[in-house]
C-alpha cells in the first residue's frame, strides 16, 4: 500500500513537470552592436520569431545563417552583454487590436506609452500578415473625405486607396495627415497614426492636437520614438497595419497614416548594414522596395463577398531639396495610387496647405469622387494650371490676350478659397459651393480675401433656405435638376445685400 501511495505521488508530480522549457532552443550572444546581436547555437528558431535573453531583453530573429543568427533587440538593448543566453519563445510578434486601442498610445508590441494603464484587448494579431488576394479586392469607388478642399476637389482619395503625401521637411505633410484624420471624426472610419523615429514630444503634441480637435477617441497612435532601438522603428508600420486591418475584418473602414516611410527605410538600412547584408543604391539593401510594397499592399477595399470593409493608407515620404527622383521617393511613388505633393515655395508664400496641384495626382481619379464634386471640379486642374501660367506671364509684363485678366482674377479667388486653416474640415456642401462659385462667376469683382467668408455665408444661407439641397450635397449626391440655379440666385441675393 505504501508503494502504491508513493507511485501515485510520483505520477502526480510528473504531471506537473513541464519539460518543454528544457527543450527550447538555446544559444549564446557572441557580440552586440547598436540594437542587434549575433547569436551562436540558436538552432531550430524561425525567421521573425521572438526570443528572450537572460538579461530580460526581447529580440526578433531577423537573419538566419549557417553558423549564427542575427537578432534585432527590441527592448533593454543596452543591458545585453556577450556571453549571455538566448532562448526561443515559439511565438511571432503581435500587437493588441480592437476598439480598445482607440484613444491610446502604444509601441509596436502593444506596451502603453500614455500612462493610462495596461492596454487590455480581446485579441492580439501578428504584425506580419498577408495582404488581401486579388479575388478579395474590389475597385476603389467610395470617397474618403479629407475635409481639405484642394485634396477632395483636385486629388480625390477613395476608401482602400494608397495615396502618398510627399514633400520637404516642415512643409505641412503631417498637418495634412492630421486634417484627414480630424475629418473622420463624425464618420465611420477608424484611424491609426503610426509615428516612426520622432521625438516623444512630437508624439505627445500629436495626441494633444487630436484631443483638442475631438478626434483622439477615434484614433490609435502606434509610436516608435527616436530613442527606441531601430528594430522597433522597423516594426512600427506593420503594427499599425494590423491594428487597422482588425476594423476591416469586422466589415468596417480604417485610415492608417505612416509618418514617415523615409525614417522606416533608414531604420531598415541601419539594421541591414549592422547585420552585414550587402548594400545597394544609396547604401539601402536591395529588398527595401519589397518591404514597402508588402506593407502598402495590405491597404485595400474588399468585396462584400470577402467580408467588405477597407483600409486606406496615407504614407508620408520626406524629400531633400524637392528631389522626388531619389531612391525611396521613387520607390514609394511606384507602389502607391498617386501622390499629394507639398511644395516648399508655396509653403513659403503662405499658400497652405501647400499642395502643388500640377505635380499631384490620384490614379483613382473621379471614380472615388462624389457626383456633385465631380461635376463642380471637372475643369479645376486645367483652370488652375492656366491661371498660374497667365499670372507668371503677367509678372514679366507680357501682353496677354483678351479675357486673360478675368481668368487671373478668378484664379486668385480660387487660390484664396483653397487656403484653409488647420483642423477645420469643410463639409461637402461648402466644398461644392466654393468651386461652383468661382467657375460660375458668382464671386467676380469680389476681393480675394473676402471670398472665404462669402462662401461660408452662402453655405449658411443654403442650409437655412434650402436644407434639402445642402443635405444632398453633404452626402455627395447630386440634388434635383435646377439646384445650381437656386444656389446662384441665393449667391446673387447675398451679393446684392452686401452691396446695399
Amino acid at each position: 500500500m505504501a508503494e502504491s501511495g508513493a507511485s501515485d505521488l510520483l505520477a502526480r508530480a510528473m504531471q506537473g513537470v513541464d519539460l518543454s522549457q528544457a527543450l527550447r532552443p538555446r544559444g549564446v550572444v557572441r557580440r552586440t552592436a547598436d540594437g542587434v546581436a549575433e547569436v551562436r547555437g540558436l538552432d531550430g528558431v524561425a525567421y521573425e520569431e521572438l526570443v528572450e535573453l537572460d538579461s530580460g531583453a526581447v529580440g526578433l530573429v531577423f537573419d538566419l545563417r549557417e553558423q549564427s543568427t542575427g537578432v534585432l533587440l527590441l527592448s533593454a538593448a543596452e543591458s545585453v552583454r556577450a556571453g549571455e543566453g538566448v532562448g526561443g519563445t515559439g511565438s511571432l510578434p503581435a500587437v493588441p487590436v480592437g476598439p480598445e486601442t482607440l484613444g491610446r498610445i502604444f509601441d509596436p508590441l502593444g506596451r502603453p506609452l500614455d500612462h493610462a494603464g495596461p492596454l487590455v484587448t480581446q485579441a492580439r494579431w501578428p504584425l506580419f500578415r498577408d495582404a488581401p488576394t486579388l479575388l478579395e479586392r474590389k475597385a476603389v469607388d467610395e470617397p474618403l473625405r479629407t475635409g481639405v478642399l484642394v485634396v477632395d476637389a483636385a486629388i480625390p482619395i477613395g476608401r482602400g486607396q494608397r495615396e502618398l503625401i510627399i514633400g520637404d521637411r516642415n512643409t505641412g505633410k503631417t498637418a495634412l495627415a492630421e486634417d484627414a484624420i480630424v475629418a473622420q471624426r463624425p464618420g465611420d472610419v477608424a484611424c491609426v497614426y503610426v509615428v516612426i523615429g520622432q521625438a516623444m514630444s512630437r508624439v505627445l503634441a500629436l495626441r494633444d492636437t487630436l484631443e483638442r480637435a475631438g478626434a483622439l477617441a477615434n484614433t490609435a497612435i502606434v509610436a516608435a520614438e527616436a530613442s527606441m532601438p531601430p528594430g522597433m522603428r522597423y516594426l512600427a508600420p506593420y503594427a499599425g497595419a494590423s491594428v487597422a486591418e482588425w476594423f476591416r475584418e469586422q466589415g468596417g473602414h480604417a485610415l492608417v497614416v505612416y509618418d514617415d516611410l523615409t525614417k522606416h527605410a533608414d531604420a531598415y538600412r541601419e539594421l541591414s548594414l549592422l547585420l552585414d547584408r550587402p548594400p545597394g543604391r544609396e547604401a539601402f539593401p536591395g529588398d527595401v522596395f519589397t518591404i514597402h510594397a508588402e506593407l502598402l499592399e495590405r491597404a485595400a477595399a474588399r468585396r462584400t463577398a470577402a467580408g467588405g470593409g477597407s483600409v486606406t493608407a496615407l504614407p508620408l515620404v520626406e524629400t531633400t531639396e524637392s528631389d522626388i527622383a531619389a531612391y525611396i521617393p521613387t520607390n514609394v511613388i511606384s507602389i502607391t495610387d498617386g501622390q499629394v505633393y507639398v511644395d516648399t515655395a508655396r509653403f513659403a508664400r503662405n499658400e497652405r496647405p501647400a499642395v502643388d496641384i500640377g505635380r499631384s495626382v490620384s490614379r483613382i481619379g473621379g471614380a472615388a469622387q462624389p457626383p456633385a464634386m465631380r461635376l463642380a471640379a471637372r475643369n479645376l486642374r486645367i483652370l488652375h494650371s492656366r491661371f498660374e501660367e497667365l499670372e507668371s506671364l503677367s509678372r514679366v509684363g507680357l501682353e496677354l490676350e483678351e479675357g486673360a485678366a478675368q481668368e487671373i482674377a478668378r484664379g486668385r479667388l480660387l487660390r484664396a478659397l483653397l487656403r484653409q486653416p488647420r483642423l477645420s474640415p469643410r463639409d461637402g456642401a461648402q466644398q461644392v459651393l466654393a468651386i461652383s462659385a468661382v467657375a460660375g462667376g458668382w464671386l467676380d469683382g469680389l476681393p480675394p480675401q473676402r471670398a472665404p467668408s462669402f462662401v461660408e455665408a452662402l453655405t449658411a444661407r443654403l442650409r437655412a433656405e434650402a436644407p434639402g439641397i445642402a443635405r444632398t450635397l453633404d452626402a455627395g449626391a447630386l440634388p434635383e435638376e435646377g439646384w445650381l440655379d437656386r444656389v446662384r440666385t441665393l449667391a446673387e441675393a447675398l451679393r446684392a445685400g452686401a452691396a446695399s
